[in-house]
């Protein structure tokens, strides 16, 4: 992953990226999906030059990055922490389950703490609805949590 990479490289390299895809039908998510698999999220640099290759506007390139929860516009903490918010998990604690994930880590959805270790984030729905609540770090599922599970989960990535 290329995060502190000079403009004039991001926009290169976002050039490249745009090359792959654009053959596609529809290649707006392809190569956002590609950008932020290169750089950890999608660069303010590459928007400009994603909506002059596609000849779009700029509102809709950000428009499409930021309505899909998926999609980053800043580099995520070392550890990424995703709560299911979907209706399952809420039945099952999953509300009072994001209140302490975020007591403990002094963060709301969305955001990363501030020695860069965790980002939180909402996702809706991991599948795992008949183990809720659940929750995936760093890629990881993990269901039936309570707060004791939870909090080893946190403590695992604040060492």
């Amino acid at each position: 992953m290329n995060i502190h990479l000079p403009r004039a490289d991001v926009a290169e390299q976002t050039l490249a990226i745009i090359d792959e895809f654009k053959g596609l039908e529809g290649p707006l998510l392809p190569i956002l999906h590609a950008l932020q698999d290169e750089f950890g999220y999608v660069p303010q640099e590459s928007m400009p030059v994603i909506a002059r290759e596609l000849n779009l506007s700029r509102a809709e390139v950000y428009g499409v990055l930021t309505f899909y929860h998926d999609f980053r516009e800043h580099p995520a903490g070392r550890h990424v922490l995703k709560l299911c918010r979907a209706e399952a998990c809420q039945s099952m604690g999953g509300d009072r389950l994001a209140d302490r994930a975020k007591a403990l880590l002094g963060i709301d959805f969305h955001e990363t703490t501030p020695d860069g270790e965790v980002t939180l984030e909402p996702v809706y729905c991991l599948g795992l609805c008949s183990c809720s609540p659940s929750a995936m770090l760093d890629g990881e599922v993990h269901g039936r949590l309570d707060d004791a599970a939870l909090e080893a989960l946190v403590e695992e990535v604040r060492r």
